[in-house]
């Protein structure tokens, strides 16, 4: 009988994995890959591992993704829309005048996601070797950046002869100051984020008259 009920149970599950929509499918793979990317390393986990988490069958995961490869590239414009999707409701909560604020919204936000979710940020971004240069991913991250800078420019507030050069002094000094604070076992997103934001508003002020 317990028999009896355990095969109706996995049997209930496996149709209810078949009806998902696509989107939950999709969802439910990507984030049984990222778990085991994390846990296990890419090299040693296999798309058995990744079935078998999910749940789903292996020709499931062959519809969806030709190789582990594209799991990654679909995890890392996962993680990066999260962050910018993060990052976004931080700065919208700051006033379309306060630059200053916008700019340490974006700080922290950024500091406050990367530190969250390092682990997986170094396996899909670092673990998984890429040859271009510039990313998509990048871009985007780039582009917010420039978009707060511009508008701050426009107030008067501070000033640069490039945004885009501005915006990546910003986003890579993010990073170097948050890599730093993570070799030395710190989590609290909190000193680097006041150690940025003195930083950029120094370098990043207008000259007064």
């Amino acid at each position: 009988m317990i028999g009896k009920r355990q095969a109706a149970k996995r049997d209930t599950s496996r149709h209810w994995r078949r009806t998902q929509p696509a989107e939950v499918r999709v969802d439910d793979l990507m984030s049984a890959a990222a778990a085991l990317f994390v846990a296990k390393g890419i090299e040693t986990t296999t798309i058995d591992d990744i079935v078998a988490r999910a749940g789903v069958a292996k020709g499931t995961f062959y519809h969806y993704f030709s190789t582990k490869a594209d799991v990654i590239i679909a995890l890392r414009a996962r993680f990066t829309q999260d962050f910018l999707s993060r990052v976004a409701a931080a700065i919208n909560e700051r006033a379309a005048d306060d630059h200053a604020g916008r700019l340490s919204a974006w700080l922290r936000g950024a500091v406050g996601t990367y530190l969250a979710n390092v682990e997986l940020h170094d396996v899909v971004f670092h673990d998984f070797p890429h040859h271009q240069r510039q990313s998509q991913e990048k871009d985007d991250v780039i582009a917010q950046i420039v978009a707060v800078l511009e508008d701050g420019r426009k107030a008067g507030v501070w000033t640069f002869p490039d945004a885009r050069s501005a915006a990546l002094i910003v986003f890579d000094g993010m990073h170097a100051v948050a890599d730093d604070a993570i070799i030395a076992g710190m989590r609290d997103p909190e000193p680097p984020c006041r150690l940025l934001e003195e930083m950029f508003t120094r370098m990043l002020a207008a000259p007064r008259p």
